[in-house]
């Protein structure tokens, strides 16, 4: 791999006669060193026999006279994730289309140039310059007249969505940008390669052509480095067999076939890989008949929460439950959360969801309270779902619900992950400090298994921290793990903050936690996630002896 290669972060020697064919370079720009390299075609871009690197002057020198400002405007320093998207006319009146993003605090910026009439109208994808799926489809419908035996595969990039949270959608689109070429130089034009969705990609391939999923992986799930993360991508597989001829299939029925497949390997996880087969069919009826519920399970008032007790470690009593959120299906009866938690998340509901959540739990606690005064400061925990700390109306449904319900403050307890807080740490704490202000209190969720929360810890409004249930599990077993449990225990006390242990599965571990001076417990020791009514009895039990029932030390 050659400097340029490393710099842009994926093997761009590969990719150079794919861009070349679409019209289109990748770019980047280093102020630092007066240098703006490309990766790809540039003669065809109006840029004339420009060298592979050139000085900030020459290339303005190279747009019309009346654009020059704007390429100035490409090359200006911004702050890092500030996007770039510039229309400039170059020599010969070509007009190039110029999209990116300021990366590393502004000292690089890096993206791709396409002709704007290569694209307008065009039968390609702007953003990779490969098939759109329109055209692909006609491709497909045009090859299958032939006799022979084909394989259409269609890879699925996974977990775009949280690639897009956590970059943004003008540097994801730069991973997409360098898929589509390794795709497209991976290969021949007969492959007819085609981005068909926005994380999708397909290639049609003779039936005979060797390994053809396997040369799909090897050409997406290479390493890339975008805005100095390192990526891995990872692809989704599915494939359908066929033959050409009269009685071909449909070409778009034939990828119907392939994206349930796609979906059928998506199913089983990250890197998966499903051929199409006719039990598929009734699995996705399954599957659209489930998501149908899901939905209708919203407005049935099907999903509930249920409350697993926290127990003050000190003095057995119950402190507080965390919410958690369960499905009673009219038929299938209880649905294992993984399976609907994964659903609701890709449906997009999971914001829905967590609002449910807290709508619920808040008035539950609201009664509990009012038939128990002698509970004390009992609170309930709720948590948000990825993203959902930047959802535009947090507070305000926050404050209106601690509001109605005459909540006192503290009680309603929002439980946060480090990841959610990474993603953008000075909005993060902007929104921490205003759910504060208005009643709720707040725990960091599943401390520990992170590396950068002591750096913004003791900067945030955190009243709680959460140990994940690993640590506390593996203390009798590993002594790394007992004393990591102490090492959070005494960073809570120094920063004041309340600390709960998740995962206490017998007496033993319960004692190990007392000695640590640790406050909370949870955990199948104790109770596990229990319906409201059966909550409020161990709520009750509790109350009466003083202490919650706990299992003694397993064998």
């Amino acid at each position: 791999m050659n400097a340029r290669s490393r710099s842009l972060g994926w093997d761009a020697t590969a990719a150079i006669e794919a861009l070349a064919a679409a019209d289109a370079a990748l770019w980047e720009w280093t102020p630092a060193q007066d240098q703006i390299r490309f990766t790809g075609s540039t003669r065809s871009l109006g840029l004339g026999p420009l060298a592979p690197e050139c000085s900030g002057a020459a290339f303005i020198a190279l747009a019309q006279p009346q654009d020059r400002a704007l390429a100035e405007r490409i090359l200006k320093p911004q702050d890092e994730g500030a996007e770039i998207a510039v229309r400039l006319r170059m020599r010969g009146s070509e007009v190039c289309l110029w999209r990116g993003v300021w990366l590393e605090d502004g000292l690089r910026a890096a993206g791709m140039v396409a002709l704007e009439t290569k694209f307008a109208g065009s039968d390609k994808d702007a953003l990779t310059g490969l098939l759109d799926r329109r055209t692909f489809v006609a491709r497909v419908a045009e090859t299958l007249t032939q006799a022979g035996e084909y394989e259409l595969i269609v890879a699925d990039v996974d977990r775009l969505r949280r690639l897009n949270e956590a970059l943004g959608h003008e540097r994801a689109d730069l991973v997409l940008s360098a898929l589509g070429s390794r795709l497209s130089a991976a290969f021949s034009h007969a492959a007819a390669p085609a981005r068909i969705g926005e994380d999708e990609f397909a290639v049609l391939l003779p039936r005979g052509a060797a390994g053809p999923a396997d040369r799909v992986r090897e050409a997406l799930e290479q390493p890339l480095r975008v805005a100095g993360f390192d990526i891995y991508p990872t692809v989704s597989i599915g494939a359908v067999a066929t033959e050409g001829g009269p009685d071909a299939p449909d070409a778009s029925e034939l990828l119907r076939r392939a994206e349930l497949a796609v979906e059928q390997a998506k199913s089983a996880g990250r890197g998966g890989a499903a051929a199409y087969g006719r039990a598929l069919e009734s699995d996705s009826l399954s599957r659209l008949a489930m998501e149908s519920d899901l939905r209708n399970a919203f407005v049935r008032g099907e999903i509930e929460p249920f409350f697993q007790p926290i127990v003050n470690l000190h003095t057995g009593a119950v402190a507080g439950f965390e919410a958690l959120a369960r499905w009673r299906h009219p038929r299938r009866g209880l649905v294992p959360p993984d399976e609907f938690l994964t659903l609701t998340d890709e449906m997009g509901l999971m914001n829905d969801l967590g609002l449910l959540m807290m709508t619920q739990a808040a008035k539950q606690l609201a009664e509990w309270l009012h038939r128990h005064p002698t509970a004390g400061a009992l609170f309930c925990s709720v948590n948000l779902s990825v993203g959902e700390i930047e959802r535009a109306n947090l507070v305000e449904d926050v404050d209106r619900i601690i509001r109605e319900t005459g909540l006192p403050r503290g009680a309603l307890k929002l439980e946060v992950t480090e990841g959610d807080i990474m993603r953008d740490t000075a909005r993060a704490a902007e929104v921490l400090k205003q759910l504060k202000e208005v009643g709720a209190s707040l725990a960091l969720d599943d401390f520990g298994t992170g590396f950068s929360s002591l750096s913004y810890l003791a900067k945030l409004p955190f009243d709680t921290l959460k140990i994940d249930r690993y640590f506390v599990l593996t203390m009798d077993k590993d002594e790394g793990s007992a004393k990591i449990v102490k090492s959070v225990v005494n960073l809570g006390r120094d920063l004041s903050l309340e600390v709960v242990a998740e995962g206490v599965e017998n007496a033993g571990l319960a004692i190990r936690l007392v000695e640590a001076s640790c406050h909370y417990g949870q955990g199948f020791g104790y109770a596990p996630a229990l319906p409201a009514q059966e909550a409020e009895v161990y709520l009750n039990e509790s109350l009466a002896d003083g202490a919650a029932p706990l299992k003694q030390r397993s064998a």
